[in-house]
């Protein structure tokens, strides 16, 4: 299903959209050689020292302006001076103010550029030229303060990028090791990293164990063991032992990739509060450009003040009154909470799913692979019939190991001890296997294999019975015809699932399983999690009709899986989680949010991430047009100077942008927390 959103309006003053390719350009301002128009573009010279130098120069030439105004004698020498050192002045902070002021008129918009372009002009015209210089000045210098700002949510996204080397030490042709760049080294090469190296792309182990640090990529707090077979991602760190990995991945499509490519995509779908404000900002300015003109109009007619007077209180108006701060609150915190949670190991694919996370009213959950491991284990097994436990064991392991069943593998993994040779082996497709040790003939095989061989009294099937109403599958080890063990093997419930459930439901949040799985394994592993409402036998067509049906009776609901056969109701749902880490393609690309460490955790966390960007949301709003309403209130009525605009407009975007940035600031505090 493909979920679609109205168009969003013109972005007067959001913050160009993030670009990870180095052949980029990082300016908002050279969009519009592709038809671009941000209204309030960010391209002045972020960090570079001749633009720092010259907003310093037009400072002081502002300062020295202000100086033969107040403090040089009377005469027309001194009067051009200052007049030309405020012209310098405007000419050097106000470039880049004038021309996409001017490329905005004459497309018939008012923004911010526009705004200034025309109040500077016109203070410039009525003789406060001083003032005129000074307010340009300021303006550019905080826009520079401000761009730096913002690129700090940017920036915590294109960081990742350094997180993977440049290079990586393969295995060439000739059985040697050599170092190259990662855009050179082909899948399936074999890669080795050494103990306090960052892995350089994602692979498969082939050789070796350790421990990998995942913080930077799944927001795991603890190092995780890796071992033959296991996958490992670009960026982490390899921490205790060396290791050798298959590449399986590119340079260009790595789990860190995907990463930067999610977030730059979700940075293009704005959020209903940012569509809200971009359509309240499309009113509210020529609203204020009218409101202006009334007041330089009528103002003279109706009071006492003078043309220029009122000219000059409607030019203050124009500064005070641009919406800067109102427009760019909602990207700037946008971006910071999608950075927020990429940190944390959960990639947004937009505004609207980060915004509308907070509503969710229910969550159904597939079981294997998101509650559960996803890998049967050895949970229970006894000997039968008084049969030795040790020779038993022995004998279990060595059957199981020969055998490449998953249920068999879960046998030899769980019983892990010496083997006796097998003689005389045998697959029985769908029964188990049989073979010869140490002179007795075995068989280890399901319930109906015994069954039909006749090996299952009363006692046995009792005890089977035990085990499959707990969603158990049971293997049983027969010897010279007779039952001498009897094994349960169960996918079992990950470390984090009852606490994720619990957390669900402190939000208020009802928590579904939706599982194709028998009804009574469905019933034990809810049991296990804490969830009251398990359903089992689903096809992936009744896990959609389940949906369906929850979001009638609870109201907004999401889902979380990680298979083929969840992706139709991933897609249907409100919010689509899919797990990362074992997660299929397709699952990851139907779903709105991927949790890459496969943590339950992690949805719970999305919602409150939600809410407290949908509280720095309107926090940033309410700051916005509080100020606006304070000094547009002094502007007409009062006493309120281009000076007092200035710091009004921009101290309401400082505000804004540094109360957007406290997200990107608590998702270090929580990674930092949990180390």
């Amino acid at each position: 299903m493909e979920h679609k959103h109205p168009p969003a309006a013109d972005d007067c003053c959001a913050p160009p959209p993030l670009k990870v390719n180095a052949d980029q350009d990082d300016h908002a301002g050279h969009d519009h050689e592709h038809g671009h128009d941000h209204d309030h573009d960010h391209d002045h010279d972020h960090g570079d020292e001749p633009g720092v130098a010259r907003l310093a120069l037009a400072l002081a030439l502002a300062i020295a302006a202000e100086a033969c105004e107040f403090f040089a004698p009377a005469g027309m020498q001194w009067k051009a001076i200052g007049m030309a050192l405020a012209a310098i002045a405007i000419g050097l902070a106000g470039l880049d103010v004038y021309r996409n002021g001017i490329a905005s008129l004459i497309k018939g918009r008012l923004n911010i550029n526009a705004l200034m372009a025309v109040a500077v002009t016109g203070a410039f015209i009525i003789g406060q030229w001083p003032e005129a210089a000074m307010v340009m000045a300021l303006y550019s210098i905080a826009e520079l303060i401000e761009a730096k700002a913002v690129d700090r949510a940017r920036n915590a996204i294109k960081g990742l990028l350094a997180l993977a080397p440049e290079s990586a030490l393969a295995r060439g042709a000739d059985g040697g090791w050599q170092s190259m760049p990662i855009a050179d080294v082909p899948l399936d090469a074999i890669v080795r990293i050494k103990p306090g190296e960052r892995v350089p792309l994602d692979g498969v182990v082939v050789k070796g164990a350790s421990a990998v640090n995942q913080a930077s990529v799944t927001g795991e707090s603890m190092p995780v063991d890796k071992a033959i077979g296991d996958a490992v991602f670009a960026g982490t760190v390899n921490q205790t032992g060396e290791l050798e990995f298959r590449v399986t991945a590119g340079a260009s499509n790595t789990t860190l990739a995907r990463i930067i490519h999610a977030v730059e995509e979700a940075q293009s779908k704005r959020a209903p509060t940012q569509r809200f404000v971009d359509r309240f900002a499309a009113i509210y300015t020529p609203a204020v450009f009218a409101l202006a003109i009334a007041v330089a109009v009528l103002m003279p007619l109706l009071t006492d003040l003078t043309w220029l007077q009122a000219a000059y209180k409607a030019l203050v108006l124009l500064v005070i009154a641009c919406p800067c701060a109102l427009v760019i609150s909602t990207p700037v915190t946008v971006v910071s909470a999608l950075a927020a949670g990429a940190r944390r190991g959960i990639l947004i694919k937009g505004g609207t799913y980060l915004e509308s996370a907070r509503t969710l009213k229910a969550v159904a959950l597939d079981k294997t692979g998101t509650i559960t491991e996803g890998k049967p284990r050895l949970v229970d097994w006894r000997t039968w019939g008084g049969a030795d436990e040790l020779r038993t064991r022995r004998l279990a392991a060595s059957m199981a190991s020969r055998s490449d069943h998953p249920v068999s593998q879960a046998i030899a993994a769980g019983l892990d001890d010496e083997r006796a040779a097998v003689d005389n082996f045998v697959a029985l497709p769908g029964r188990g296997v049989e073979g010869t040790a140490d002179g007795v003939r075995l068989v280890l095989g399901n319930h109906r294999s015994m069954h039909e061989r006749g090996y299952c009294s009363p006692e046995v099937e009792a005890e089977l019975a035990r085990h499959e109403s707990q969603g158990r599958t049971v293997t049983l080890l027969a010897a010279d015809d007779k039952v001498v063990a009897i094994f349960a093997v169960a996918d079992t419930i990950r470390e984090t699932s009852r606490r994720a459930i619990a957390d669900l439901k402190s939000l208020g949040i009802v928590a579904v399983m939706l599982t194709g799985d028998n009804a009574a394994t469905a019933q034990a592993i809810a049991a296990q999690a804490g969830i009251a409402d398990a359903r089992g036998d689903l096809l992936p067509e009744a896990k959609l009709e389940a949906i369906q049906e929850m979001r009638k009776r609870y109201g907004p609901t999401g889902m979380t899986g990680d298979g083929i056969n969840d992706a139709p109701a991933l897609a249907q749902a409100d919010i689509g989680f899919a797990m990362g880490g074992m997660g299929t393609d397709i699952a990851m690309e139907a779903a709105d949010v991927i949790i890459m460490n496969d943590d339950l955790q992690r949805v719970a966390e999305t919602v409150r991430l939600s809410q407290r960007t949908h509280a720095v949301l309107w926090q940033n709003i309410a700051l916005a047009l509080g100020i606006k309403a304070v000094f547009l209130v002094l502007a007409v009525f009062g006493s309120a100077t281009m000076w007092m605009a200035v710091f009004a407009d921009m101290g309401a975007s400082l505000l804004v942008v540094g109360n957007g940035l406290r997200l990107l600031r608590g998702a270090r505090a929580e990674i930092d927390k949990s180390h």
